[in-house]
């Protein structure tokens, strides 16, 4: 069994190694600047780990697992985009860099350069492999979608938001390490509950972020806290908030919500207040507590040795365990 450490290693050194064209430079110069802008590398690992819970041929899964990393990075371009985000990671985006142009043409190449990576897949495995990707990017797709409609929606349930962001963040976890699984030849209900594992994971990752935007420590969160307030943004604890609120505080609660030039620290100040008086915070650890608990279960379901849950295990944990 490869550890954490060297899996991480094998997918930086796959992502190193990898053949970008030199010319046109304005093309390429963005996506190696991308792919070397730092990451925790977790759904190439994820790749990787998966595989390895059934073989030690692990550098069979590599290839997937790198097109995996670029696609991702592919979004990222594309979202800064759509966001106008000049900064990502601490550092400028293609978007903010290069400009939007330059972004669009040089995230389309990126994509394109994962299904070449793909297509070096084995051949017996080759067809399921894009099908699970192709499952992933549309799903992609579709949860962003999803979340530039709620920008301008109103109101939108709870299900509708765990919906879009088991699109937009989950399905990429779950297709990671489905087709770490395809890769390694496993039994068909052993990568159902890979995916299972990964799409729980994924949900209380997303909502843990939800939830560190307004309670988290900005040092060690690495963002500045009450972003998602200040934007407008319609966040899990924010739906919970207006689900919950009542009479005074639901009014100022829409107030904050509707009005413009509002200071931004009292904004913060304000809308926390009414979190904390109908215990958002507290539902919201309930709920990825639920995930996560839902995750670890689907992953003891699999039907290797424990040492070889080991790894995986270890990854949700160190994905969780952020300053809550």
């Amino acid at each position: 069994m490869y550890s954490i450490e060297e899996l991480t290693d094998i997918a930086d050194k796959g992502i190193l190694n990898l053949s970008i064209p030199e010319e046109p430079k304005r093309l390429y110069e963005p996506i190696r600047y991308t792919l070397a802008s730092g990451g925790k590398r977790i759904r190439p690992v994820l790749v990787l780990a998966a595989c390895n819970m059934f073989s030690n041929a692990v550098d069979k899964a590599l290839y997937p697992a790198l097109a995996i990393e670029l696609f991702h990075n592919f979004t990222l371009i594309h979202d800064d985009i759509m966001d106008k985000a000049p900064i990502r990671r601490n550092q400028p985006t293609v978007f903010g860099k290069w400009g939007q142009d330059i972004a669009i043409l040089s995230g389309d190449a990126l994509n394109i350069l994962a299904y070449q990576l793909l297509a070096r897949s084995d051949k017996e495995i080759m067809a399921q492999v894009i099908t699970t990707f192709n499952k992933i990017a549309l799903g992609v797709c579709d949860g962003q979608q999803y979340d530039m409609d709620f920008e301008t929606a109103q109101y939108i349930t709870q299900e509708e938001y765990l919906n879009m962001i088991e699109l937009k963040t989950s399905v990429l976890l779950k297709g990671a390490l489905e087709i770490g699984g395809i890769v390694a030849g496993a039994p068909q209900p052993d990568i159902l509950k890979l995916g299972t594992f990964g799409l729980n994971l994924g949900l209380a990752f997303q909502l843990q972020d939800d939830l560190l935007d307004a309670f988290g420590n900005s040092n060690t969160f690495g963002k500045k806290i009450g972003g998602d307030i200040v934007a407008n943004k319609k966040t899990f604890l924010t739906i919970k908030a207006f689900s919950l609120a009542k009479g005074k505080s639901l009014e100022l609660l829409s107030s904050y919500f509707k009005a413009e030039g509002v200071d931004p620290v009292q904004k913060v100040q304000e809308v926390l207040k009414i979190y904390n008086e109908v215990g958002v915070k507290e539902i919201t650890e309930e709920k990825i507590n639920e995930y996560f608990d839902n995750a670890l279960k689907a992953l003891e379901g699999i039907n290797v040795s424990s040492e070889k849950k080991v790894v995986l295990q270890t990854i949700a944990e160190r994905i969780m365990n952020r300053d809550r």
